[in-house]
């Protein structure tokens, strides 16, 4: 669930972002084009939080 919530906040984010930017810099907003670009962002989100988690140790500690 968390990785579609990342992508639709990737998206809608992105799309804003890409709505002002294009105001500000007197260019064109694509919608498509800001959609593919907020969503490689997204995954790119998604692959850093997977490798950058330190992994949950599972083992038992020893006793002595």
């Amino acid at each position: 669930m968390r990785y579609i919530l990342v992508l639709f906040w990737s998206f809608a984010l992105g799309q804003v972002v890409g709505y002002i930017g294009g105001a500000l810099s007197n260019g064109s907003y694509d919608f498509m084009w800001t959609a593919i670009i907020s969503l490689i962002a997204g995954v790119i989100i998604l692959f850093i939080g997977h490798f950058a988690l330190p992994k949950k140790d599972t083992s038992k500690p020893v006793h002595q």
